[in-house]
């Protein structure tokens, strides 16, 4: 899952792109305290952590499932939110005409800032070591030589204190940020499960769906669904490094008998009972934080980095913004959108926020955009219950449910329950 993007805004990124020097319309400090003292708690980790952190250091939304949805074409104007830039680098690899990378989170861009700078500078053993594997010994050399000049001034000052993050004793990038965390969480439980460590390995290197499936059941489901992970899954401290803040949670809470923790554990057995492990990149880098080249994001494939590295990555262009600040700062009409799940946050603390947004949106729509987002709920209450300039936001908007369901069903994250594609009518 991924969290709101829209908390803070450090608006710098003229090596690759536009300067945004709006104010972000959220500010930690005035952000509103909700009803009781463990959601004020709650509330004020989650911020403390994103203010100051990395939060991914990889995209949790499978870009398969969104090139379905989006459809993207060369004459597209995309805006989508950064994340780690796994998804960008992916969209660019379709080719549209310009690709606007939105993200609040300054680090979250100076992450994208790097790899751009890396497809530019770095041959492709260098590029996958970095960034496939999470490791490269030779990593401040390169990033000393050829990748720094390329960086926005805070993406210099971020990385500069970071190097270690790609060359250090850790072993691997991915185990890093805040998400990060949790991996290497992950894997130190492991070491103290040896045999449910073993039967993870088997399970992963099932070659059909009944030999993957009979592992699960016979051997992982009645090791790994213990008290122990039950209890970290159910912590706030927990969703917090994942970048899920606690209206999420709420929402998951609410929709679940079994909480979040049964709730994870029923997206999880849908993904490990009913797709292919085999190509599964997101949940096999929890498990060994790293790539393979069998296995990985489009963007980290031989072909695919030269076709980027011959001028796709060009057509990138970062912002540290807001979704609204950026819009209304620009005069150029967007058809397709993909804003991940910060609408949830918003909703929650800030819905007349949320209107601005959906009034810039819409107002700098192409005829027939298409816009993606995804929910903790399979109907976010946000769509009944606020309007723009008089009209409920559904009634805004054309949605494509069958679509949704047939692609969230394909979803190899699967980690929301809400997936909506929408149109904005001509």
């Amino acid at each position: 899952m991924s969290s709101s993007r829209h908390i803070s805004v450090t608006a710098r990124s003229p090596a690759l792109g536009t300067v945004d020097r709006s104010v972000a319309a959220t500010d930690f400090k005035t952000l509103p305290s909700t009803s009781t003292w463990s959601d004020r708690l709650d509330e004020r980790l989650f911020r403390t952590l994103y203010a100051t952190s990395l939060v991914y250091n990889t995209c949790w939304e499978d870009p398969a499932v969104d090139r379905q949805a989006v459809n993207l074409t060369a004459d597209d104007v995309l805006l989508v939110i950064t994340s780690a830039g796994c998804n960008v680098l992916d969209y660019a690899l379709l080719a549209p005409k310009r690709i606007h990378a939105v993200d609040a989170n300054p680090r979250q861009t100076a992450l994208l800032e790097l790899k751009v700078a890396s497809v530019r500078a770095l041959e492709f053993d260098d590029f996958f070591k970095v960034f496939g594997e999470g490791c490269h010994v030779a990593f401040p050399t390169l990033y000393h030589h050829a990748l720094r000049e390329q960086l926005s001034e805070f993406a210099r000052s971020y990385w500069d204190k970071r190097l270690d993050w790609f060359a250090g004793k850790r072993g691997s990038f991915y185990f890093h940020g805040l998400s990060g965390l949790v991996a290497r969480g992950f894997k130190g439980y492991l070491a103290i499960r040896p045999r449910l460590a073993r039967h993870i390995r088997t399970l992963f290197g099932a070659s059909s769906l009944d030999e993957q499936r009979a592992i699960y059941d016979e051997r992982v489901a009645p090791e790994m669904w213990g008290p122990t992970l039950r209890w970290a899954l159910s912590r706030q401290f927990t969703l917090s490094l994942l970048g899920v803040p606690h209206p999420q949670r709420r929402e998951i809470e609410a929709q679940h008998s079994g909480g979040v923790a049964g709730y994870i554990r029923e997206s999880l057995e849908y993904v490990l009972r009913q797709l292919p492990i085999w190509n599964n990149y997101f949940w096999r880098l929890y498990l060994h934080g790293r790539y393979s080249p069998g296995c990985c994001p489009e963007y980290l494939r031989e072909e695919n980095f030269a076709a980027l590295k011959g001028g796709l990555v060009d057509r990138i262009v970062p912002h540290t913004a807001t979704v609204t600040n950026f819009l209304r700062g620009s005069q150029e009409r967007v058809s397709k959108f993909v804003l991940l799940d910060h609408m949830d946050w918003m909703a929650s603390h800030y819905p007349e926020a949320l209107v601005a947004e959906w009034r810039e949106i819409l107002a700098h729509a192409a005829p027939r955009a298409r816009v993606i987002f995804r929910s903790a709920h399979a109907r976010p209450k946000y769509l009944d219950t606020i309007s723009v300039d008089g009209v409920r936001l559904a009634d805004h908007l054309s949605f494509h449910a069958d679509l949704a369901r047939e692609l969230s069903r394909q979803d190899r994250v699967h980690t929301y329950a809400g997936f909506h594609i929408c149109d904005v009518p001509a």
